[in-house]
């Protein structure tokens, strides 16, 4: 392998690093950077790659302006039995990036040109300037100051992680007077962002027979809402053939995920209109406002080049694991639906995913009927009738998939399934490769 406009190798960690990663933030596609691997793409690996990896992110952190924070990710990768380090840096709209120490200079700025990180031309980095995005969801004050974040802390908790004093200015959920930003507030406690989820009976939007609105939270728990809700709208079809019986999803689970959380990532809120997800009797539809990021074509969007319109969210949701690593999500997608499924236009994107063609057995729909009764039972609590749910689509629903479906962890899965289980609702038959049974008889 040779280095090229977008790779750039090192054989270990040196100075020069924040030099390269500019340039990928300055260059309209970003980059990937290995440290391990020389010049001539031979690997030598690193001795001390956690050591390393800590160290880069806190250079990176520090020495770089405007912050990069939620722009790069840094992912540890074993090659020929060696350990290397492999750093993804997007693009952003706020260039021209610079070395902080240098300021924004010819110095301080460069631009990847080929396989070289060249000085910026100052035309060029008062022209980039001139363009820079002010209009952002960092650089607008909040409409109201009381914010509060206990929802926030206790996500960060769940995942590890503690909030400090200073969060809200290592977060960037304040201005440069120090008052909180339109991210701050998207993330507070309470606020007036509101989220829709709609279901037809049908193929149009002229029979509503379900809306729900979630949001006037913090945007994180939101997400996990809407996730939540669709998962569930997400039930097993059943197929009977003559030799067998065939399950599956209305949509794939993983793409579904994946797009739920594109479309609250990288929504354009400065204009205040929220994502907004509509569930049809053939399909779904996931639209967010915004279109292509500016400098970005769609051949390079469905090839993952990831030029994220909200940073601060991206960084949230990356240290919350919502999301995996930088440009990860539409190449998934792609995995499982094609490029028509996008729509494109200037102020919007739209994502269609066609429902799984499906033939159910006699009697109509598995988990219709028995949803609706799931749904009035008092002896479960809410994510106890989702499991239940799920497990009405799917009676051979693995608890990984509930998991995943739900967004918790499978000792969560155990503990609701054992608490339904308990109240005599659900039984298992066979072992591994068998099966659940509900039991309608206790009268759901």
């Amino acid at each position: 392998m040779t280095e090229t406009n977008r790779i750039e190798y090192k054989r270990e960690l040196s100075d020069g690093l924040e030099k390269e990663v500019v340039a990928f933030l300055n260059y309209r596609e970003g980059g990937i950077i290995y440290i391990g691997i020389d010049k001539e793409g031979n690997t030598y690996g690193l001795p001390d790659a956690d050591g390393d990896q800590l160290k880069i992110k806190d250079r990176l952190k520090n020495n770089i302006r405007p912050s990069a924070l939620g722009l790069f990710d840094i992912v540890s990768e074993e090659r020929e039995g060696k350990n290397i380090l492999k750093i993804i840096v997007a693009s952003d709209p706020e260039k021209p990036y610079y070395l902080k120490k240098y300021g924004m200079s010819e110095k301080g700025c460069f631009i990847r040109l080929g396989s070289a990180a060249e000085p910026m031309p100052q035309k060029m980095i008062d022209e980039l300037f001139a363009k820079r995005t002010r209009n952002s969801i960092s650089k607008i004050k909040a409409g109201r100051q009381d914010l509060s974040f206990s929802q926030l802390k206790i996500y960060y908790e769940e995942s590890g992680h503690t909030l400090g004093k200073a969060f809200a200015k290592n977060l960037e959920l304040l201005t440069e007077d120090g008052a909180f930003n339109y991210a701050g507030y998207l993330l507070a406690d309470k606020n007036n962002t509101s989220i829709k989820v709609a279901k037809y009976s049908g193929k149009t939007r002229t029979d509503l027979i379900e809306s729900n609105e979630y949001g006037h939270e913090c945007l994180v728990k939101a997400t996990k809402q809407v996730i939540d809700k669709i998962a569930v709208e997400n039930r097993t079809n059943t197929k009977i053939t003559a030799k067998e019986r065939q399950q599956a999803n209305l949509w794939n689970p993983i793409a579904l995920r994946e797009a739920i959380i594109n479309a609250f990532v990288h929504n354009d809120y400065t204009n205040e209109i929220t994502p907004k997800f509509e569930i049809f009797r053939d399909r779904i539809e996931i639209t967010s406002s915004g279109g292509l990021p500016e400098g970005l074509s769609e051949q390079e969007f469905y090839e993952g080049f990831s030029v994220p319109r909200n940073k601060e969210l991206m960084r949230i949701f990356k240290d919350l694991e919502l999301v995996e690593q930088l440009g990860s999500g539409i190449p998934r997608i792609l995995e499982h639906y094609g490029k028509e499924s996008f729509k494109f236009s200037d102020n919007f994107l739209r994502m269609t995913f066609t429902a799984k063609e499906t033939a159910v057995e006699e009697g109509g729909q598995i988990g219709g009927v028995m949803g609706g009764v799931i749904d009035e039972t008092e002896a479960l609590t809410k994510r106890q009738k989702e499991v239940l749910k799920l497990i009405a689509a799917n009676t051979s629903i693995t608890y990984n998939e509930i998991a995943e479906a739900l967004s918790i962890n499978e000792s969560a899965v155990g503990k609701h399934i054992i608490a339904i289980k308990n109240k005599g609702l659900l039984v298992r038959q066979g072992d591994t490769r068998g099966y659940w049974e509900i039991n309608l008889d206790k009268k759901l």
